[in-house]
């Protein structure tokens, strides 16, 4: 992580997302071309890798959620509180569907669901989603929410890879690979663009911890996923 503040005058060709990806570039990488993405791509996720990556996953929507208000809360512009919010749907509709639809297929019982135990990872990643509601500035909001979308787009965005056949592995990557998605995402880059680099030195660095943070919490949580907590 340099100590140098982003400065686009002197960096003309480098956004502040990108400016910030290219300082996590390794961990950035190795959560991309994880070994889980590649088995979620050919459908063979062992069954208790794949329960408790969906059971800690979902521990994330809540906190994910709250996140979103804040930056609804927190943005500078009555357009960009609008786009969120419509977000913030997609969220508490089409991919909170998923994960119920998931944990059907995959038999797991009420409480794995509502209150499984959470691992450490699991837990770090809903503190800093929490740290960075509760600071209620918008582009520390969105150091996290970029990450956490950005990353996903990222590691599925394999087109010429074909979808395996069953929807459990099928339909988590289409969820983030959709053109819809990927134009919104593109969209929250351009708002972190936009106020991240007009931060001031100190805010900038609390921006860049935050999103070195997100990144390394996300391989930690696709490394962690194989040693599988028992969910029967």
């Amino acid at each position: 992580m340099t100590d140098t503040p982003f400065n686009s005058r002197t960096n003309p060709a480098t956004t502040f997302t990108e400016w910030l990806r290219e300082q996590n570039q390794d961990n950035w990488d190795a959560a991309i071309n994880h070994r889980f993405i590649d088995e979620l791509f050919a459908g063979n996720v062992a069954t208790d890798v794949l329960q408790h990556y969906l059971v800690q996953d979902y521990q994330f929507i809540d906190r994910f959620v709250a996140l979103l208000g804040a930056a609804i809360a927190s943005a500078d512009r009555f357009e960009s509180r609008v786009r969120l919010a419509r977000f913030t749907a997609m969220i508490t509709s089409d991919e909170n569907t998923y994960f119920l639809r998931a944990f059907d297929e995959l038999g797991l019982p009420t409480q794995h669901r509502n209150a499984p135990q959470l691992t450490p990872q699991t837990k770090a990643f809903q503190d800093l989603m929490t740290e960075a509601a509760q600071s209620q500035i918008y582009p520390l909001c969105l150091s996290v929410l970029v990450v956490a979308e950005w990353l996903y787009l990222s590691w599925a965005d394999r087109p010429d890879v074909p979808l395996p056949p069953r929807f459990i592995h099928a339909e988590w990557i289409t969820l983030h690979n959709n053109p819809a998605f990927a134009e919104f995402i593109g969209w929250l880059r351009s708002e972190l663009d936009r106020t991240g680099a007009a931060l001031n030195a100190a805010g900038q660095a609390r921006s860049a911890d935050m999103f070195g943070r997100a990144v390394k919490l996300e391989r930690d949580f696709f490394d962690h996923v194989y040693s599988p907590l028992q969910y029967s």
